[in-house]
């Protein structure tokens, strides 16, 4: 009888002990699941560091947050995305910000032609102040951008060189969707054609467009040098791609969650944007090795024909300001 009890005594110490022990240890945090989409296909640059993204915000979040990136249009093209988004359907975007423009005209002015001077201008005006507000200029329209990935400069492509404004004269040329890349296309005496990325080989292939404007990779990564033969560079404008949150989302994380989310986006952006200097300079090569043809535009001449769209823009102040701010840093 005696053994018994001590038995029953030690197992009693035992359950109490356990109990103790998970007292102190208190509950395990709860995981909290975040889905970003994009519609750049799997192992794309962008793919690449949005994974890198998810990772870095999983490991210093010790798993409480926990992104799911869902590439290739798996959940629907940008402007999908963007709405997803805004109605609390989507936690994470990543998008170009010429399509942003139509839900917040701010993001529109990197779509300027010519905005900046060279590469050192850029990455001051979007690694600084003058960058951070256009990123949180979307707060009412229910989202706020994280940070921005370097998309490079945009030049024509065609199946004929467009060193002069004036060879673009009568051409479809495919743009993003917004009313600043319609302009400058019009400007140069062309018919804009917005389309969808998905949608935007086939028309080329097929004729519904005769060109289209991207940075180098489209030639390669999107397959466009098979039906596009040369490649001008006019550099007309360089606009980036943004890391977008819901508000919805952002608002319900604890404050340190938030900081964390930001961080790691700007970290990931910040490896992103060395990822995209060399595919760049990869696809260049990998492009002429397909047939590509690499021209040299008259700049002078293609920014003379677009003057008028900073004209255009003193009929929208808070741009017209945002341009002039962004063209003064130094």
């Amino acid at each position: 009888m005696l053994a018994l009890n001590r038995r029953h005594a030690a197992l009693l110490a035992a359950a109490v002990a356990a109990v103790m022990g998970l007292t102190l240890a208190g509950p395990a945090a709860a995981k909290t699941t975040l889905r970003l989409g994009h519609g750049l296909a799997k192992g794309h640059p962008v793919d690449v560091s949005l994974d890198e993204f998810a990772k870095l915000v999983r490991e210093r979040s010790k798993g409480e947050l926990d992104i799911k990136v869902f590439p290739a249009g798996q959940l629907g093209q940008q402007r999908e995305l963007i709405e997803q988004m805004q109605n609390g359907a989507l936690d994470l975007v990543h998008a170009n910000a010429s399509p942003l423009a139509a839900f917040e005209p701010s993001f529109g002015v990197y779509d300027m032609p010519f905005l900046f001077r060279d590469n050192d201008h850029f990455f001051k005006v979007v690694d600084g102040p003058v960058g951070d507000e256009v990123l949180a200029s979307s707060r009412a329209k229910a989202f706020v951008g994280l940070a921005y990935y370097d998309n490079g400069t945009r030049s024509f492509y065609a199946n004929k060189p467009l060193a002069k404004p004036e060879d673009l004269k009568g051409l479809k040329v495919r743009v993003q969707p917004g009313p600043i890349a319609t302009r400058m296309i019009n400007l140069l005496g062309a018919t804009a054609t917005p389309l969808a990325w998905g949608e935007v080989y086939t028309a080329l292939q097929s004729g519904v467009v005769d060109g289209a404007e991207n940075n180098v990779t489209a030639l390669t990564l999107a397959r466009h040098g098979e039906v596009m033969k040369v490649y001008t560079r006019d550099e007309h404008t360089r606009v980036p791609d943004v890391v977008l949150v819901a508000t919805s989302t952002l608002d319900r994380l604890k404050p340190e969650q938030q900081e964390l989310l930001r961080q790691a986006a700007r970290d990931s952006a910040k490896a992103h944007n060395a990822r995209w200097a060399a595919e760049l300079e990869k696809a260049e090569g990998e492009a002429a090795k397909m047939g590509v043809k690499f021209v040299d535009a008259d700049k002078a001449a293609y920014r003379q024909v677009v003057q008028p769209m900073y004209d255009d823009l003193k009929a929208t102040p808070a741009l017209a300001t945002l341009a002039d701010r962004i063209q003064a840093v130094k």
